[in-house]
């Protein structure tokens, strides 16, 4: 079973948060996760929930120690029946488009 994550960890300022967002993926280096931070978020693959949450909490209070407002969003896919990682997701929409799922991208190419 694989446990599927959406996090968006910053403080609540103006300016850059790039090293606030640094310190959140540097948190999660902690813990039996795979992750990939993307322009908006940081998706996380977790063996269980329970991972996941700690992971997340870790990631939330690196930013806390820097910061005394913090934004947290976090989505979770906790799919039991089946072993799916979050590139099985992004590969069953592309078969369904027949393409990468990006712009640019053509049929029966990337």
């Amino acid at each position: 079973m694989t446990c599927i994550g959406f996090l968006s960890v910053a403080p609540v300022i103006e300016g850059s948060m790039s090293s606030y967002v640094a310190d959140a993926v540097a948190a999660l280096e902690a813990f039996d996760v795979e992750y990939e931070t993307t322009p908006m978020g940081t998706i996380i693959e977790a063996e269980d929930s329970k991972e996941l949450f700690a992971a997340t909490h870790a990631a939330h209070e690196a930013v806390g120690e820097q910061s005394d407002r913090v934004s947290t969003f976090l989505k979770i896919d906790d799919k039991r029946t089946v072993d799916q990682q979050a590139q099985d997701k992004v590969d069953a929409v592309e078969e369904h488009l027949g393409r990468a799922a990006r712009s640019g991208a053509t049929e029966g190419g990337n």
